[in-house]
């Protein structure tokens, strides 16, 4: 695995559902440089029985984040029509309605490749051809880019671990921490 920590986080344009089922066609994370932190994270698929947890919890602390001035981006390998359609599933049913974050579609999969979290086996052959052995799809990856761009944490997990949310936003609190004071964060450090 890459380690980002410390570098200018890739840069792309694709397609994504923001505000709850509009699509975008050149949706970056560059459009928050100099105003707002990202937290940028990848989730395996829609429609699992995972990953509206994870979705729906990141939508519960929305408020948490904001006050953090951190905007949340998820991103999976599935494609734009897919969010829409499982935008439109009620929870009860699996779906991820009432997600207003952004959710981008990352079909050709270069954005999980160049964040390093594109699971599965591919090479290329004499005549540039790829090829792939089983799913192509995004780890569990989490990554915080501070307002310059620059990613100041990142955690990868495997499909079956999920995140917790209140440690994203004591990575968060911590870094903020070095931001405004200018020192290192104590350990356990809990924001008032």
């Amino acid at each position: 695995m890459s380690l980002l920590v410390g570098k200018k986080a890739p840069e792309f344009t694709a397609k994504a559902i923001i505000n709850g089922g509009e699509l975008v066609n050149d949706f970056g994370i560059s459009q928050y440089e100099g105003s707002k932190y990202v937290l940028l994270f990848f989730y395996p698929k829609d429609f699992s029985g995972v990953c509206p947890i994870e979705m729906h919890e990141f939508q519960a602390n929305l408020a948490e984040f904001e006050k953090r001035n951190v905007q949340l981006v998820a991103c999976s390998t599935d494609t734009d029509s897919a969010h829409q359609a499982w935008l439109k599933l009620s929870k009860a049913n699996g779906g991820i309605q009432g997600i207003t974050y952004p959710i981008i579609a990352d079909l050709n999969k270069t954005i999980s490749h160049n964040f390093d979290v594109l699971h599965g086996d591919w090479t290329y052959d004499e005549e540039g051809q790829l090829h792939a052995e089983g799913d192509r799809i995004a780890l569990r990856g989490t990554f915080l880019i501070d307002r310059q761009g620059i990613v100041r944490y990142q955690s990868v997990n495997f499909f079956t671990v999920m995140r917790h949310v209140d440690d994203i936003l004591r990575e968060i609190d911590a870094w903020q921490y070095f931001e405004e004071r200018g020192e290192v964060c104590p350990l356990n450090y809990v924001r008032s």
